[in-house]
């Protein structure tokens, strides 16, 4: 398989997995798998292993897909701005265009 494939096929599966780990619901499926063990990191009444619970299992686990939602409304809302500046950027072009016909127009003999 040619490198280039290999590449697009990677970009493929990054996509695909950041598309369905980008999800609340995933978040919340991650936060019920990460309670499965906490019953276990408190009897062992062992602070380390409860810290370690918290910090390795329950964070890492949610937080990335949350992380992931989070980045994912942060870019809708810039490409809803860089959508908002072109549509400004034509209008102020357009209207520098009618500007300079008018003035064009009245300093005509």
């Amino acid at each position: 398989m040619p490198a280039m494939q290999i590449r697009d096929l990677n970009k493929q599966i990054a996509l695909f997995v950041t598309e369905k780990v980008g999800t609340m619901t995933c978040a919340y499926f991650f936060a019920l798998l990460a309670l499965i063990s906490l019953p276990e990191a408190l009897l062992s009444e062992d602070p380390l292993e409860i810290v370690s619970w918290i910090a390795e299992t329950f964070l890492q686990l949610v937080l990335l897909s949350i992380i992931i939602v989070g980045q994912n409304i942060q870019g809708d809302i810039a490409e809803q701005q860089a959508q908002t500046d072109r549509e400004t950027l034509a209008a102020i072009k357009k209207l520098a265009e009618e500007i300079h016909v008018v003035a064009t127009q009245t300093q005509s003999p």
